[in-house]
């Protein structure tokens, strides 16, 4: 593990694979730390330089306090890599992370080799859902919300598995509450559906079958709008296919990159 302070903000990262290698850039959903990548990690930390990161108010990373934009969340990808020399990457981003690199890939288009967006779109939900979801965590906390959650993130296949179900739980429930709920806040406020049409990087869009948060349909908007986008959809999946079905996920993944001659 590692730590570097960026606009102020402690933040929590990891290096897997060989020095040299092309660069993978990975940001993590709501609610989750980058541990929600293990399993893609394991799978192409051979091939790649994997960055995964603690997104801030996540993780071990700091919470500020106040309300995250999603210049902020982009300000500080965009330090982390700086701090690290990385100049040139691939980047995939799942929910809000997929915000992020929304965000990122309109910001900084020469430094993207490829962009890969899972279950995200432009726009995720409307202000009065995610008032009423911010009021409810400060008020009463995240297990307030945690079986909600649960059923959003995850398909009924999925939730069958008991015991790793309820580890992803746990891992829900010690997030950090203040943090989440100013992250909530950058999903009610970012709305870049009259911008991403301007994303030229090579892009592939994942949804999950059966995810509850971001339906196939919303998924859909992000190919539709960005021009030669290739689109997959995940059978029986749930919102966060890392988790899911990491090795399906990897390979649509690798297999993208090589076409677009990263890595």
């Amino acid at each position: 593990m590692d730590f570097t302070r960026i606009n102020g903000v402690l933040l929590h990262y990891r290096l897997a694979g060989p020095d040299g290698a092309p660069v993978l850039a990975l940001a993590n959903s709501l609610g989750t730390d980058a541990r929600i990548w293990g399993g893609v990690i394991a799978r192409l930390s051979t091939h790649y330089r994997v960055l995964s990161y603690d997104k801030r108010g996540h993780g071990l990373s700091d919470t500020p306090p106040g309300d995250y934009t999603l210049d902020d969340h982009v300000d500080d990808l965009t330090g982390l890599l700086d701090h690290l020399g990385i100049d040139r990457l691939a980047l995939a981003g799942v929910s809000v992370g997929g915000l992020i690199a929304q965000g990122f890939a309109l910001r900084a288009p020469e430094r993207l080799a490829a962009l890969v967006l899972c279950d995200t779109a432009p726009k995720v939900g409307d202000a009065a859902g995610w008032n009423a979801r911010i009021d409810t965590v400060r008020k009463d906390g995240l297990g307030a919300i945690a079986d909600m959650v649960m059923e959003r993130w995850f398909s009924p296949g999925f939730q069958q598995r008991a015991d790793e179900l309820a580890g992803w739980r746990n891992l829900f429930l010690r997030s950090d509450a203040q943090g989440y709920a100013a992250t909530c806040a950058t999903l009610r406020d970012a709305d870049l559906t009259g911008q991403i049409a301007a994303i030229t990087t090579p892009t592939l869009v994942v949804a999950g079958e059966a995810d509850r948060s971001t339906p196939v349909d919303l998924v859909r908007t992000c190919a539709d709008a960005i021009a030669g986008a290739r689109f997959e959809i995940l059978a029986g999946v749930g919102h966060i296919p890392s988790i899911e079905r990491p090795a399906e996920l990897a390979a649509l993944i690798h297999g993208f990159l090589k076409e677009n001659a990263h890595g």
